[in-house]
């Protein structure tokens, strides 16, 4: 990789975690610069939309990043049981290390972004639709019909991203674990 091409991922993944933990408008772009040690004339050349660009593709990046994940721990999982441990686990641990600060690296985000800037709310909506089709996907492949596997997608997003929110507010997992469970017994109900 070129200097100019290390950089440029440097901003990038400085971007992402900054986000992640700060969300949008507590994140300044000279911070990203000190943090990510780039040069200061870099932000405009690597990301000619300046903040705006950066957070979009920031966001983009870290909503690959949670699907791609997402895909290998539900593609291991032998079923819904399986699945939801794994996922409930990989979050739960991830709120730990963080001391509570880091939460959905999209959510973050969208709640103070999406409205001013439509590149932001872009990438957060291509993120959320994504992880929404991996999900009915894997799900309608565990034999649920596919018109309940697409609301059943919702649903579970909907409630792992309110369960994220609620654990950072309280620093506990309780939250997370409780939705854990009631995601297993939505998905193995036998009257679907």
């Amino acid at each position: 990789m070129r200097k100019g091409a290390r950089t440029r991922q440097r901003m990038l993944d400085t971007a992402m975690e900054l986000l992640q933990r700060q969300g949008y408008h507590a994140t300044g772009v000279n911070q990203v610069l000190a943090e990510s040690d780039a040069p200061r004339g870099s932000l405009y050349f690597h990301f000619p939309g300046g903040k705006q660009q950066l957070a979009a593709e920031a966001v983009a990046a870290s909503g690959r990043q949670v699907g791609d994940l997402l895909a290998a721990v539900l593609a291991e999982a032998s079923g819904p049981d399986e699945a939801v441990a794994a996922v409930v686990a990989f979050f739960g641990q991830a709120l730990e290390e963080s001391d509570f600060r880091s939460g959905c690296p999209v959510a973050t985000v969208a709640l103070e972004a999406s409205a001013d800037s439509p590149e932001v709310r872009s990438a957060c909506e291509c993120a959320y639709s994504s992880w929404l089709e991996r999900l009915r996907t894997v799900f309608a492949g565990w034999g649920i019909p596919e018109s309940r596997a697409a609301e059943l997608a919702v649903t579970a997003l909907s409630m792992l991203e309110g369960a994220l929110l609620l654990c950072k507010v309280q620093r506990d997992l309780t939250a997370l674990r409780t939705v854990g469970d009631q995601l297993v017994e939505m998905l193995t109900r036998k009257e679907l």
